[in-house]
């Protein structure tokens, strides 16, 4: 048998964990559930609406651009999806295989209080959506699309009713444009990929240290000098904005003040509290420049600003960042600590609360409410802002009985690359809350994070997905819907739909493999990417010191975190270890996989003595080798019932406590199931 041929059966072998994993978990209806996030309230039913051809769809209500641009994106994807001729959206009056019933457009400009909700119910002789207005509309389509099954005999809908609401109101995802620089294309798929699992808010970090990101005609050098030249345009941020609304998205702009700001100074050096010169900063960190909050002509340039950006974003809110200033530049300017004197400000967290009421006064003035990260809650804040917490559910409860809205970020900070099973367990409202109902009703939801220290245009979409969909999905669905197996067992089918329409996450990782082997003939080199994942943040950032010039093409950046091996590899192992003398289709997979492992050393070593970028995880190849003979010796212990040599499980844990080191800034995913196996294996029986 040929190598390539090898490699062609192992990796058959190693999607079949994942396979035989689903398969377990599937229900023997005809209904195979990977609905993400999941339905308030679902019924599965017997029958299919097949489709064919003769598939039709029509709005028999209520019409508008926005719901037909909806219905056509859908007819879009179902065409792509099943390669059957489907007919454009009919006329209201014509009989359809879809009928979508709105009773109204719904708000002008879209809010919290959005009616979100839809019911769809589906039988074998048609589909029918209902909803209040074409946001809740949107959302059912994505469901109906989600529904969308197949098997020999073609491409079905099985038989459904559904009733389904979301759970918070505020279910958002932040992009951090300000350290690197996303592109307009980038954007609007990420937004794609957010209507699908039904985010409702793109918050835009359109500044920091590293970059001013938006054109401004009134104070032209904010990006004319202060972003590389990479900036937006207010046509192309109105763009996004249209582009997100068409898909029931608030697109909500954060300009951060009155730290992270040295970019501002860079053209408006009158802003700040110290002398300057200023630069855009390539570090990344905690900086001394900030804004002067002691003189008027501060407030009459913000003033002006925020009205021209009031003008380019019309959703409500615009959040003013307000998060970790150092206060350094404040304590050392002698004419700031005299005004700090004259107005009775005691330090400078006092004086940030000045610049925030009189930064509040300014948003109201130009119909804007505040939002901002936690440094803002203090006791004189005004009632009506929303704060942002990245501190904790501590943090954001405190501010709920203070009266304050908000909104949970901490635990859903998908660039320090946890897992989905550790971002799922956080809740904006967990069971043990001791909030009241009134203090329930003020946390608003939650918003996944995109900070974009170490990230991409190309490592965007990776880095987001599928993860942000657990994430949405635990804003959406019900509380009781919390089983990890499950959720990822539909987190991978989500994660194929998304890829499908435009997104990059799966297929990124092949580019990038691909570019570094300088071959197309990459079996072995995916074989070994697929039990690798990145360092988290801080251990990227401790080992390599990236800044914003950094390169973030290494195979740790190729990488996605909690890429599908670790979750499915621990299942499986757990799966045989309930009776490894009986669990012979588990013992087989479990073989063929660590026979993979060893297998494709030699191959791996080959491509990184040609490979610089591959070289620097070389070390990685014989120890997963190594992992693979352990897995098959601690299987065979296992499978005969018989114990280990003397001092072989020392010996094996210690092989793996070495392997579990980070190297290269990659980690091996398969480590704790590993080491559960050598565990399970009994020691020799002392005389």
């Amino acid at each position: 048998m040929s190598r390539q041929a090898l490699l062609v059966i192992i990796l058959a072998v190693l999607s079949a964990w994942s396979v035989a994993l689903s398969d377990e978990t599937s229900t023997p209806a005809e209904f195979v559930n990977t609905l993400m996030p999941q339905p308030s309230q679902l019924a599965a039913q017997a029958g299919r609406l097949i489709i064919t051809s003769s598939f039709t769809a029509t709005a028999d209500h209520f019409r508008d651009p926005r719901l037909d641009a909806a219905v056509t994106r859908v007819l879009d994807r179902l065409r792509v999806h099943t390669a059957i001729a489907i007919a454009p959206i009919l006329a209201s009056s014509t009989p359809a295989t879809l009928i979508v019933s709105v009773g109204g457009s719904g708000e002008k400009i879209q809010t919290v209080s959005e009616d979100e909700s839809y019911s769809l119910d589906v039988t074998p002789s048609g589909a029918h959506l209902h909803s209040a207005t074409v946001v809740g509309a949107m959302r059912g389509l994505e469901t109906l699309l989600q529904l969308i099954q197949s098997d020999a005999t073609g491409y079905f809908v099985p038989s459904i009713s559904i009733r389904d609401t979301p759970r918070f109101r505020w279910r958002g995802l932040l992009i951090d444009c300000g350290r690197h620089f996303m592109p307009v294309d980038v954007l609007k798929r990420t937004l794609d990929g957010m209507a699908s699992v039904k985010l409702n808010v793109f918050h835009w970090h359109l500044s920091e240290d590293q970059g001013f990101r938006m054109e401004s005609k009134a104070f032209p050098k904010l990006a004319g000098l202060g972003s590389d030249g990479l900036f937006y345009t207010q046509e192309q941020a109105r763009e996004i904005v249209t582009y997100a609304h068409d898909r029931g998205i608030r697109v909500v702009p954060e300009f951060d003040m009155p730290g992270h700001s040295s970019s501002w100074f860079v053209g408006y050096p009158d802003l700040a509290s110290g002398p300057g010169p200023f630069h855009i900063e390539r570090e990344f960190g905690v900086f001394d420049p900030v804004m002067d909050p002691t003189r008027e002509s501060t407030y009459k340039f913000l003033d002006t600003f925020i009205g021209e950006m009031a003008a380019v974003f019309p959703d409500h809110f615009l959040h003013i960042g307000g998060d970790e200033n150092n206060g350094v530049e404040w304590n050392a300017n002698p004419r700031i600590q005299h005004f700090m004197r004259e107005h009775k400000l005691k330090d400078a967290a006092a004086l940030q609360n000045y610049f925030n009421q009189r930064l509040f006064k300014l948003l109201e003035k130009h119909g804007k409410d505040m939002i901002g990260w936690d440094e803002i809650l203090t006791p004189d804040l005004p009632g009506g802002v929303v704060v942002q917490s990245w501190r904790g559910f501590d943090s954001l409860a405190a501010g709920a009985k203070n009266g304050y809205r908000g909104i949970l970020s901490a635990g859903y900070y998908l660039n320090h690359k946890n897992t989905a099973e550790m971002h799922y367990a956080v809740d904006p409202l967990p069971a043990a809350s001791t909030l009241n109902t009134d203090q329930q009703a003020r946390i608003l939801g939650g918003e996944a994070c995109m900070w974009t220290e170490q990230t991409s245009p190309q490592t965007l979409d990776s880095r987001l997905w599928p993860r942000a969909a657990a994430i949405a999905e635990r804003l959406w669905s019900p509380r009781t819907v919390d089983s990890v197996d499950d959720m990822y067992r539909r987190l991978a089918a989500e994660s194929l739909r998304l890829e499908g329409f435009g997104l990059t996450h799966i297929s990124q990782e092949g580019v990038s493999l691909r570019r570094f082997a300088g071959t197309e003939q990459i079996g072995p080199l995916q074989i070994f990417a697929s039990v690798l994942e990145p360092v988290s943040f801080d251990e990227q950032a401790s080992m390599q010191h990236p800044n914003a010039l950094t390169p973030l093409n290494q195979l740790a950046d190729a990488l996605p975190p909690d890429p599908p091996s670790r979750h499915n590899f621990e299942v499986l192992v757990r799966s045989y270890l309930q009776d490894p003398r009986t669990r012979k289709h588990e013992e087989a997979n479990l073989v063929a996989g660590f026979n993979s492992w060893i297998a494709i050393e030699p191959a791996i070593l080959q491509m990184m003595s040609a490979s610089p970028q591959l070289a620097q995880a070389e070390p990685r190849a014989p120890q997963l080798a190594e992992l693979g003979t352990t897995g098959i010796e601690a299987v065979w212990y296992l499978s005969s019932g018989l114990p280990a040599a003397a001092g072989w499980k020392t010996e094996k844990l210690a092989l793996i406590d070495t392997a579990e080191k980070t190297q290269a800034l990659v980690r091996f995913t398969v480590i704790k199931p590993l080491r559960d196996l050598v565990n399970a294996v009994s020691e020799p029986t002392a005389k």
